[in-house]
This record gives C-alpha cells, structure tokens and sequence, in this order.
C-alpha cells in the first residue's frame, strides 16, 4: 500500500490511512530505503491518539505522510534499530508521549532532567562509560565561561584522544510548542520566532508558511521576495559570524575581527528590513509588516554591495592562511554514511556530500521561481564546514543581488487567515542558515490549531557533532563545536 502524499504540503488527516504498530514500521523503513527522509514525527490526539512519520521525498518535492493508531498500552517497535535517523525523534516522542518505542538501542530522555526535578527520581543521567586502564573522563557545562547557552558535554578520552562524547541538552526547555496552541495568532508568531532567536526570519517564515497553507491564502508577490531576502540576509550574518568564531577558535586574529565587524553590518540591514537587528516583527502570515520603499532600495544596494564585497576580500585572507588551513584541514571529519544514516541536514550534511537544501527540493515562497545553487563537500571536517558557508554566502549574495534589482511592485500583505481548514495537516521546509527547518501543525474538525510540531536543524545535528568528536584531541572541540554550531534552544524548544 502506498501511503497518500499531501499536495503542496497540504492534506486532510481523514485521507491519511492508520497501521498497526507493525505496519506503521514497515511502511516508514520501505519509504526510508526507497530515499525518503525522516523529518518530523508529532504525536496527535485530537483525532484519535495516533504517531505520523512525515517523510520528505526530495528527488520528487513531495511529502508524504504515514500514521499509526497507538496501541492502548503505548508500546511500538522502534524504528531506531534499521533507521538511526530516527533515534531523537523515538526518545522525543517516548519522554514526551508516553509512548515505548521497544528495542531502541538508547532510548534515554533528550530533554528531560527527572533526577533534578525531583529528588529521588531515577537517575536519567547515566551516560556512557568507556572502561580500561587510563581511561578518564572529562565533563564541561552546563554552565561555560561566558555567554554561551547551557549545554553538558561528557567526555571519555584515553590521553588528550577522546573515545566518545555524549551530549545532554535540555536545559534551555520553554516549551514553546505547548505555548503556540495555547496562545493568539499575533503572539504565535513571536513565539515561533523565538524558537530559536538566532533564527527568527526561518522559524518565522516556516509558521507563517504553514497558517497560509492552512488558510488558504497566497502571500504577494512582493512579500515573497522580501521574505527571501531577508531569509538569505540572515544566513550571510550568521555564516559571517561563523567564520569569524572559527578563525577566533585557532587565533587567527585578522579573520576574527573583519568577520566580527562585518556580521554587524548585515544585521544593520535586517534593521533597515525590520527595525530589529534579527528580522523579529518582519514576517507575518499573509506577508510582511514593513516594506524596502522603492526610493530606498538603491541606498540599500549600495550598503549590501559593499558588505559583500568585504565577505569575500577577507575570505581570500583567511583561506590562503598557512595557519588557518592547517587547522581546518582533517580536523573533526565525519564521513558521508555516518551523515546519511543520521539524518543531518544543512552545511552540515553537505559538507559530508548530502546534496539537500530544501531551497530547491522543497521551494517555498519565492524560492519555487528563483534557485540558489547547492554547495556540497566530501571530506566532511572543518575546513569542508567552513567553505560551504564561504560559498553559500557567495550565492546569497548573488540571489539578493538579482531579486534587489527585479523587485517587484505591488501589496506587501493580504488579510491573515480568518478561519483555518478543519481536520488538516500542513508541512513547511525553510533553509534556515543552519539547515532545514520544518513546521508541522494538525487541525481539529472545528479547525482550531490542535498540535504543533518544531523541527530545528540542530534536532539531527547534534548527535553528528558528537560523533565527530571520535578519535580527535579533546583540545579540537571548541572548533568542532563551532563549525557546527549548533542550537540549545533550537534543540530544547
């Protein structure tokens, strides 16, 4: 049986057949295996207690999605065991659900810290242990020397080489998808922005998104192009700012300090956007709140024309530096079948050679009249992280360049959606800087919003920061750590 497909995102959950637990299971690892990905997997209970699996089929832009009746006492075969790229998603759903997925291999919480939230309760914080001779372990946060958010990072090394690192997180939880449900459509979207605060035109152009599909309406042509640039504004701030940490991380000061001062530089054009330096109150469902008046556009492009230029005269500085390359190189690798088989998405994974970027195999917006092209690596170390964000910025820059100068007129805004289609389902995929960003929100027959579910990028990626850890000096993490450069609350919500 082959499981329906939602048009443009979009579907009714009476159309989506239930399995049994058995069923639920063939059928997610028969998609998986044919090349379909693992990207969300709410629980609902507003149409009967029931786990979907959306599945992304990149090569053919669908989405599909598999639903499975959960069984009175809770209790599913795991997926993890043939699918590790579901081992988050399980632990998630079996901290939070109530729900037992049998024969997952780890199945501790991920967010959840039981042991310290009342004393007595059973220690959820067991960690892996390596055993042997001279083997020691080294544990840092949740609490760091600065202004870093809280994240605990156990080490077991043998010497300066680490033989695992295990990551527990949690410690930022807001629970902001209980929120959403609970609050009004105008503070909706500041929370969905705040999911992650360093991301907030992609968290918030993915809920907007979704109340649209839900609504039914169409954003202007205008705002959809503002929307993009805005979207890749903030990935060429954010990649800055990355460059910038990675040539702090192996002191090499020039690097640090042009990158510094140029990320400032884009942030200012997210104020001129939206009169807050991270795009916050720019995006709203049906559009934009705030337009580029068309006798300002011509400044704006000068200012944008100049920053970029800057972007790439410091890299040829930084990527000719004896210094910085030595580093770089060979440093923290992952391979491309460790990323594969756990699912990492965004210059993360294609720096490992995993050619997705939802901008092309799931457009949303302006993205389905205008391509970016995708920059993918295969050696999967840092050096590969840091030039896919050189390059991608490269792209940014060319792609807000062109829609700049072809802007088109017209409203900025329609209505928001009075009501939203009842008993339905609705996916959005949104490139954010760190990677794919999905937003998967159900109605109730009366269509109110009855659940609403959060993917960050950093929800698959921070098991393969820890994977890359394997075999490296403990001394290399600070710059492993920031060629990923991951989300806590993106990952805690």
């Amino acid at each position: 049986m082959t499981e329906p497909f939602l048009d443009h995102g979009l579907g009714t959950l009476d159309a989506i057949p239930s399995h049994d637990p058995a069923a639920f299971r063939k059928e997610v690892l028969r998609a998986c295996q044919a090349g379909a990905r693992l990207v969300a997997m709410p629980a609902i209970a507003d149409h009967g207690r029931a786990l979907l699996a959306v599945l992304a089929h990149d090569q053919t832009r669908r989405t599909q999605v598999v639903r499975m009746a959960v069984p009175a006492d809770g209790y599913f075969p795991a997926l993890t065991s043939d699918l590790p790229q579901a081992q988050a998603f399980e632990r998630e759903v079996a901290e939070d659900g109530g729900l037992v997925p049998e024969g997952h291999p780890w199945c501790k919480p991920l967010r959840r810290h039981a042991d310290l939230e009342s004393p007595g309760a059973p220690d959820w914080h067991s960690f892996f242990r390596v055993e042997g001779e001279g083997v020691h372990e080294v544990a840092v946060g949740p609490v760091h020397a600065g202004i870093i958010e809280p994240g605990h990072f156990r080490f077991q090394c043998y010497g300066e080489t680490v033989h695992n690192l295990e990551i527990q997180l949690g410690y930022q939880r807001r629970g902001v998808e209980r929120l959403l449900l609970g609050s009004s459509p105008t503070r909706r979207q500041s929370l969905a922005e705040s999911a992650a605060g360093d991301t907030s035109i992609g968290h918030g152009l993915a809920y907007a998104t979704v109340m649209e599909k839900l609504g039914g309406i169409e954003p202007p042509t205008r705002a959809q192009i503002l929307r993009c640039i805005a979207l890749e504004i903030e990935r060429m701030d954010s990649h800055t700012g990355d460059l910038g940490a990675l040539c702090g991380d192996v002191g090499y000061l020039p690097g640090a300090s042009y990158y510094g001062r140029l990320r400032g530089d884009f942030l200012n054009l997210l104020i001129e956007m939206s009169g807050n330096r991270f795009g916050r109150g720019l995006i709203v469902p049906g559009g934009v709140r705030l337009d580029l008046p068309d006798g300002e556009i011509a400044g704006f492009t000068e200012r944008f024309e100049k920053h970029a230029s800057d972007f790439e005269r410091i890299a040829d500085l930084v990527f000719d530096a004896p210094s910085v390359v030595s580093r770089f190189d060979h440093t923290g690798t992952l391979s491309r079948a460790i990323a594969e088989d756990l699912g990492l998405v965004g210059p993360a994974g294609r720096a490992c050679g995993l050619d997705r970027d939802a901008r092309r195999d799931h457009p949303e917006g302006g993205y389905r009249a205008s391509s970016i092209p995708v920059v993918v690596r295969a050696t999967g170390d840092v050096m590969a992280r840091a030039e896919v964000r050189r390059e991608e910025a490269g792209h940014s820059a060319a792609f807000i360049r062109a829609q700049l100068a072809a802007l088109a007129g017209g409203p900025i805004a329609v209505p928001p959606p009075e009501r939203l289609q009842p008993s339905s389902i609705a996916v959005s995929y949104i490139e954010g800087w760190r990677g794919e960003i999905v937003h998967v929100a159900t109605t109730s027959a009366d269509g109110r919003l009855s659940s609403y579910k959060i993917v960050d990028p950093s929800f698959h990626n921070w098991f393969g920061l820890a994977l890359a850890l394997r075999g490296e000096q403990i001394s290399d993490f600070p710059l492993c750590n920031k060629s990923f450069n991951l989300s806590y609350a993106g990952h805690d919500l």
